[in-house]
């Protein structure tokens, strides 16, 4: 039996005599054709309120005013509804204080105030915990509140009042002790690559890792480390198959960085059939003159210059001398065989092009620009031998027409070439546009400082965008090199032109079956400018300023498709926001990067990718191009079985890029992991990992956001989470109570995760979530690798007033959930996008005066984005902490200071995962009830 790491006994599974449930209907948040109601019958409050049988309320419930009815109360008659998710909420200690009532109309129920959560706190059912594996002592703690009533629940029951039963919130598997665990037993230790199939520690643990053979999981994690054998037990399992693969991932300083092996004009040896490299998978025979590649199984006669002879135990002599023979990652110099037009390629180029418009010269924008590329271009990547970066710069300006300047070294001031016709844009000059930064760098300078003033009386608002990306892939084009755009851009591109766009953005369409529209690109021009740009190397970055709707999901598709970046600051003011911006753009710059790249994945016999997910563009089925690929991207690959696998050769994956360094040399970057195979299933679930499993669910529901109905997805998502436990439960849990809830060890927190990917606003719209914003969070997590995900689904969140500050350890995370918080605490939240400071109305004054040198709670401003540089333990340590939670994440996190009972706390409380959306969505404990309910339907 394999171990199970969670087992429960919630309250709604004891069967209840006289009451019929209905199965549940997954997915109505807020769906209008749900609202109706029978004349004269009364809706109770609560997204999941579903009336007790007969049309009454349950006993004891006050009449409600109007504001608290739910617009999605289920249907009164018959049998009762129950919506997603499900069971009552926990209010896990009832808040500090009541929650804010939304001024804007929402399709979704206003929060009920403290003061009917008091009183229906009496109207609870009993849920309590049996008996589960690594988990603590019961304690008694949390009181079940629920508006609404619970259908089937004792306490609906009539007869004498049942005694009150509490449940305790940690009792139910926390995502914190899970990463504290880990951390325990594998941080801090070396991880060696050797076996097969060894589930790696979890992303959030630190430690070294040293290649023996299978690449690090820095490059390769997966969602299971077990491939079941046959596709029968795959769909009896439902566990998605996946890699995700961060094929340029930075490695600490303690750790090997790739060799570089160069087998001269000959490249490098690769199977005749399948074409895979030479890996640690190829068998030597025949005395080392044949080889029989580990993936396809064909023979190959191993070239004369590569011949070496065998040992005892048919191993090569030089295997540890050769990368490629005894390490799982490794990179080959590439002949001109890989080369376009079979010529070596030119250094790559960064182009810098600015929106000069009169709001963007008003604010300080062009000028602050101007003034960082001084900075940062002395900061251009260059390969470890070289003395300085080979990549050549170009800068253009634009508004409605574009201007490109000539910087070339021998000028004494640059020039200005001005294209009018957007229509058809052409490069008005070669020589002279793109330029080696250290030979021309006293003409940029000079042109870095002419930008502000040359546009300063420009009064031209409006702007172009598709030309701008065009002009800069015809000058990559032209000067034959790949390359990187760098675009600052702030408003919606409305000027004559190819790509113009208009203001779509359309309330009415949330919650329809149409939403999905505001995903889709408003044009076709962008799609196949896309396809250009990846055709020519060309990679396009976008920093966005906007003050109102852009229409991110058409401005961010070449981003996207082209291995770029998006990054956005609304409301962007120069003093405030700066800084985030400025660390954004140098990281963005000095970024480890490959281009015009293209990458193929080969599996061993039995099974093969289907289906990619990233910023790439797929022109067949199996090569993934990509313009550029930095160290921050991942491509995530799902897997499909055409064919049995067997136990004794595994599942072996090859992931191989072929791009140009920053130099401007052709290389092949190889990782090569092998994964066991077993016809037990329980041995598949015992090699699940969770955050690569929430990575994969992510992004495959953000794909499908582009054609399916918003709430068909929330309903697959569901359903599969039911599906993957039940199926673990019948087959692999000991027998046990129906009324069990079993997990399995490995995926003890997939329902949390699961319910927070569920929760977040690109698959739940939230009133004040803007359409761009959705856009924007579904396109970043489309290329995040798993520690980037982990974090966004679940946000960290420390307590400040413990610090010792003595120490340089972080403060231990708690659980996302209001009831952490205290009135004199002081709280830490981030995500990877945003970073909250909470302070409690009653936070030590102390402490307000080390972090903000203000004497008390009521002198802090909120404004401030960047705290205080103060000489005390206090702030020193907060900003070292800080500083340690930023490090190593793609974007920069902008601050943000909260006050406890000030509005703007309702911003920060969506953040609080495990409490119940205030516009939807259910709290983690209500969404385990419900994922319960389905496994037993499923089990029935």
């Amino acid at each position: 039996m394999s171990q199970q790491g969670y087992v429960a006994t919630p309250p709604y599974s004891q069967s209840q005599p006289g009451i019929g449930l209905s199965p549940p209907h997954y997915g109505h948040y807020g769906d209008p054709s749900h609202t109706g109601s029978p004349p004269g019958m009364m809706k109770p409050a609560g997204p999941l309120g579903a009336a007790a049988p007969g049309g009454m309320l349950p006993q004891g419930h006050p009449p409600h005013g109007p504001h608290q009815f739910g617009q999605n109360g289920a249907h009164a008659q018959g049998p009762p509804l129950q919506r997603f998710p499900g069971p009552p909420p926990v209010n896990s200690a009832a808040p500090s204080y009541a929650p804010y009532s939304p001024s804007t109309q929402s399709s979704y129920p206003s929060p009920v105030s403290t003061s009917s959560v008091a009183q229906l706190g009496t109207q609870l059912s009993a849920m309590h915990v049996d008996s589960y594996a690594n988990y603590g002592p019961q304690m008694a703690g949390a009181q079940l509140s629920y508006p609404g009533g619970f259908p089937g629940g004792p306490a609906q029951m009539a007869g004498p009042p049942q005694p009150q039963k509490k449940l305790d919130p940690d009792s139910i598997p926390s995502p914190i002790q899970v990463i504290e665990n880990d951390r325990a037993t594998r941080g801090g230790q070396v991880y060696t690559t050797n076996t097969r199939g060894q589930i790696p520690p979890l992303v959030t643990t630190d430690c070294t890792i040293q290649d023996q053979g299978n690449a690090s999981p820095r490059y390769i994690r997966c969602t299971t480390y077990c491939f079941p054998c046959t596709s029968d037990m795959a769909k009896q399992a439902q566990i998605p198959l996946a890699a995700i693969i961060k094929p340029f991932a930075t490695i600490p300083s303690n750790e090997t960085p790739l060799y570089l092996v160069n087998h001269g004009e000959t490249g490098p040896v690769r199977c005749n059939r399948c074409k895979a490299y030479m890996c640690p998978f190829m068998q030597f025979i025949e005395g080392g003159r044949r080889y029989q590649c580990g993936f396809c199984s064909c023979v190959n006669d191993v070239p004369p210059f590569y011949f070496q002879h065998l040992d005892h135990i048919g191993r090569r002599l030089d295997h540890y001398e050769k990368p490629e023979l005894s390490l799982g990652s490794y990179e080959y110099v590439a002949t001109l065989d890989y080369c376009r037009k079979n010529k070596p390629p030119n250094p790559p180029a960064f182009i810098f092009m600015i929106d000069v418009s009169y709001s963007n010269i008003k604010n300080g924008l062009v000028k602050l620009i101007c003034e960082e590329l001084k900075t940062v271009l002395e900061k251009l990547p260059k390969e470890g031998q070289e003395e300085t970066s080979s990549l050549r710069v170009g800068f253009i300006t634009y508004n409605k027409v574009l201007h490109f300047f000539n910087v070339k070294s021998t000028l004494a001031r640059p020039q200005m070439m001005v294209v009018t016709d957007v229509s058809e844009v052409f490069v008005p000059l070669l020589d002279g546009f793109l330029v080696s930064y250290q030979e021309s760098q006293s003409v940029i300078h000079n042109l870095l400082d002419q930008i502000p003033e040359m546009f300063a009386d420009s009064n031209e608002n409006e702007t172009v965008f598709a030309p701008v990306i065009q002009a800069g892939m015809e000058a990559l084009k032209a000067a034959d090199c790949p390359g990187k755009l760098f675009i600052f851009h702030s408003s919606l591109p409305t000027a004559e032109a190819p790509g113009k766009l208009k203001n779509r953005d359309d309330k009415k369409l949330i919650n329809t079956d149409k939403e999905k529209i505001l995903f889709q690109p408003q044009t076709n021009v962008y799609d196949p400018l896309a396809k250009d740009c990846v055709a020519h190397g060309c990679c396009v970055t976008l920093f966005l300023f906007p003050s109102q709707y852009v229409d991110v999901a058409s401005l961010g598709l070449v981003p996207q498709l082209t291995g770029g970046t998006l990054y956005k600051y609304n409301n962007f003011q120069v003093h405030l926001d700066s800084q985030q911006f400025l660390n954004d753009l140098r990281n963005d710059i000095e970024k480890k990067i490959g281009f015009d790249a293209i990458m193929r994945v080969r599996t061993s016999t039995g099974f093969r990718a289907t289906d990619f997910f990233g910023g790439i563009y797929m022109n067949n089925t199996t090569d993934v191009e990509m313009a550029a690929i930095d160290c921050d991207k991942a491509v995530t690959v799902e897997f499909k079985h055409d064919d049995k696998l067997s136990e004794d050769s595994g599942a072996l994956i090859q992931c191989a890029v072929l791009y140009t360094t920053v130099s401007g040399q052709r290389r092949l970057r190889i990782h090569n992991l092998g994964l066991n195979c077993s016809s037990q299933l329980a041995d598949l679930y015992k090699s699940c990992e969770t955050d690569a499993l929430i990575n994969f669910f992510a992004k495959s529901a953000f794909k499908a956001v582009l054609h399916q109905p918003l709430k068909v997805i929330r309903e697959i998502l569901v359903n599969q989470t039911a599906h993957m436990l039940a199926c673990y439960r019948k087959n692999c849990a000991s027998p046990s109570a129906a009324s069990q809830l079993i997990l399995p060890d490995s995926m003890k927190v997939l329902p949390v995760y699961m319910n927070c990917l569920l929760k977040n606003c690109v698959l739940l719209s939230r009133p004040e979530i803007s359409t761009d914003e959705r856009a924007y969070q579904r396109q970043l997590v489309m290329t995040m690798g798993v520690a980037d995900s982990q974090l966004f689904f679940y946000p960290q969140l420390r307590p400040i007033h413990t610090l010792d500050v003595k120490s340089t350890t972080l403060p231990a995370a708690i659980r996302c959930s209001e009831s952490r918080l205290s009135e004199e605490g002081i709280f830490l939240l981030a995500n990877g996008l945003n970073m909250f400071l909470w302070l409690g109305v009653s936070s030590p004054p102390e402490l307000i005066q080390g972090i903000f040198n203000v004497p008390s709670f009521a002198h802090v401003n909120t404004d401030i984005t960047l705290l205080p540089e103060l000489g005390n333990p206090y702030s020193q340590t907060l900003r070292m902490i800080m500083g340690i939670i930023q490090q190593k994440r793609p974007y920069s996190m902008k601050l943000t200071i909260v006050k406890q009972r000030e509005q703007p706390e309702m911003v920060f409380r969506q953040f609080l995962v495990e409490d119940k959306g205030l516009y939807g969505g259910s709290s983690y404990v209500d969404f385990l009830c419900c994922v319960h309910k389905e496994i037993c339907q499923l089990l029935n």
